[in-house]
């Protein structure tokens, strides 16, 4: 009998964040996943920009995953991001009801990508922000950023995490209103202006 050794690196297949891609675009992207905020719901702001690379070229293939307190700054603990057709196994996306405070965005053909969300409240001393994780083609480990509102400056300055960035470096996580709740946020993955990013150890 012939036995297999399972468990040395070469016989382990890559994963899509292993692996030089682009992936994300199949099998990910589900019906809705930039509509995080309740239909109707007040407090809705729209968040918008592109993602470049480090020549400066926007990525028709980069994915975002992005996660979000509600306007208390509660961060919340529902399903329904990903619900089910219980009959066909298919994606249904969302209830437009309850607020999952998390949503998976592609870039179009254009680099460009936006989301629908409610407008996040500050917790403990930490500004009011949204977490992002970036997919993209040639990162073999997906990157960690925020996107902070600037509506508060008095917040932005004791920020823990801006306030020990100088401000140049600090401008990359700081969304730039456009009116109507409406905000832009560009992804510079290397080069001038690149965007923050952080590391969890």
């Amino acid at each position: 009998m012939t036995r297999t050794d399972t468990s040395g690196p070469p016989s382990v297949p890559p994963t899509p964040s292993h692996t030089v891609g682009p992936f994300y675009g199949y099998a990910l992207p589900f019906p809705g996943g930039g509509d995080i905020a309740p239909v109707g719901h007040p407090d809705t702001i729209t968040l918008q920009g592109h993602v470049y690379d480090g020549a400066g070229d926007p990525l028709p293939d980069a994915f975002l995953e992005l996660w979000g307190p509600d306007p208390e700054g509660n961060v919340p603990d529902v399903d329904g991001s990903m619900r089910r057709d219980p009959a066909t196994g298919g994606h249904l996306g969302r209830n437009g009801v309850e607020f999952t405070g998390w949503g998976r965005v592609q870039t179009d053909a254009d680099g460009h990508w936006y989301a629908r969300t409610l407008r996040p409240g500050g917790r403990g001393r930490s500004a009011p922000h949204l977490s992002v994780c970036v997919f993209a083609r040639g990162l073999l480990v997906h990157l960690f950023t925020r996107i902070y509102l600037p509506d508060d400056a008095a917040a932005l300055a004791v920020d823990p995490l801006l306030s020990r960035l100088p401000g140049a470096r600090r401008d990359t996580l700081v969304a730039a209103r456009r009116g109507d709740g409406t905000y832009r946020f560009d992804i510079r993955l290397q080069g001038e202006g690149e965007t923050v990013f952080l590391e969890f150890t």
